[in-house]
């Protein structure tokens, strides 16, 4: 009998919402595992009287840690055909081919008329993502399958699949991509029920919805010039920054629930969320125009100079693929940053890397950031 080996490459990723099933592209280096919590009993006593002193242990697996998952997706935007097999909308509307995980990590995901309820806005400009949906105990669930292998494919099933970060990075000779990583109450082997199909897989063979990230812009400006309201501007109206390099990274700090009975192995039964954090950091060279005063070492002495305030805020815009229509692109838009002090990189060319905390206008808002998908 033949030896069966099975390679990450051949596979294939799909997620699963009530009746919909995306298809999702995802690049090399994906992972899936799930590890047991163990405990053990050991015996730590004084010699008898015959000179023996037992020494052993006992081990006993208590529960299934929560699956764990990860992989990246390309940032994807693209304009729906609005009909044909595989379809993402009914009309020629603006979607992506990662967002269904974007549905998953915002809200509850629900889904309906081409489009995720409440927190999705698809039309024919862009498609709108916020977090409106967000401040909840437990967010969107669905079934992730990573199907592997070419020949006698195998097909694994990670149940109540949780998206608990996204990270978007910046490789300045790269292509836009997103980090995303989770969990789920278990994974089973569920070839037996057969290969999950496709109902929602438009524009994922297309060649001309990547990104570069060299094209990526970055608007910063202050929410007020004068932050310590002294009468006296210490800020810049903006401040013009070109990015060497970055990241933006957002997580629901989930954790999961799992029963403590004893004499069985308990599964995690569900999830719930932590604080919603959006933060990252940005770098660029150390630069100064002599006529003005806008540039990243402006920034840095403006900062220095804002001693007495505690909370600062920054409207931050990041354009990833830039700004011109006839280009796919992404824009995050975080109204309301504090920024921390840059700091210096002392290299061939020296450069500063500034980290920011994107926060909700007021502590019980939803705000931190909106993104808009633009396909071309």
């Amino acid at each position: 009998m033949a030896q069966q080996l099975y390679f990450s490459r051949d596979t294939k990723v799909y997620v699963e919402i009530g009746s919909d099933v995306w298809e999702l592209p995802v690049l090399d280096g994906f992972s899936f595992s799930q590890a047991t919590n163990s405990s053990e009993i050991t015996l730590a006593e004084m010699e008898s009287t015959a000179g023996v002193s037992r020494r052993g242990r006992r081990a006993f697996n208590d529960s299934l840690a929560p699956a764990e998952w990860s992989f990246s997706t390309y940032v994807r935007p693209f304009i729906s055909a609005g009909s044909g097999a595989g379809a993402a909308d009914s009309a020629a509307n603006h979607h992506a081919v990662e967002e269904v995980l974007w549905a998953l990590f915002s809200g509850p995901a629900a889904y309906a008329s081409s489009t995720f309820t409440n927190q999705f806005t698809a039309d024919a400009t862009d498609l709108d993502i916020d977090f409106s949906e967000s401040n909840k105990s437990t967010l969107g669930t669905a079934n992730i399958y990573f199907v592997v292998g070419n020949a006698n494919k195998k097909s694994y099933k990670l149940a109540s699949s949780v998206v608990n970060e996204a990270s978007i990075d910046f490789d300045i000779d790269g292509i836009a991509m997103i980090n995303w990583s989770g969990f789920a109450s278990e994974i089973t082997d569920d070839t037996a029920n057969g290969l999950p199909t496709a109902t929602i897989y438009e524009s994922i063979l297309d060649t001309t919805n990547f990104i570069r990230n060299r094209l990526t812009t970055l608007a910063v400006v202050p929410t007020t010039q004068d932050p310590d309201g002294d009468g006296v501007n210490e800020l810049e109206l903006s401040y013009a920054l070109t990015l060497t390099g970055g990241n933006i990274t957002m997580s629901n700090n989930i954790t999961f629930i799992t029963p403590e009975e004893i004499g069985t192995v308990n599964i995690p039964i569900g999830h719930v969320t932590g604080t919603r954090s959006v933060s990252g950091s940005m770098t660029c060279y150390l630069s100064k125009d002599t006529g003005l005063n806008t540039h990243s070492s402006d920034l840095w002495e403006d900062m220095k100079s804002i001693t007495n305030v505690v909370t600062n805020s920054f409207a931050l815009t990041f354009n990833i693929g830039g700004t011109a229509s006839s280009t796919p692109r992404l824009s995050v838009a975080m109204p309301t940053c504090h920024l921390e002090i840059p700091t210096h990189s002392i290299e061939d060319v020296i450069s500063v890397e500034t980290n920011f905390m994107s926060l909700p206008s007021t502590i019980d808002q939803t705000d931190e950031a909106t993104l808009k998908y633009i396909g071309a």
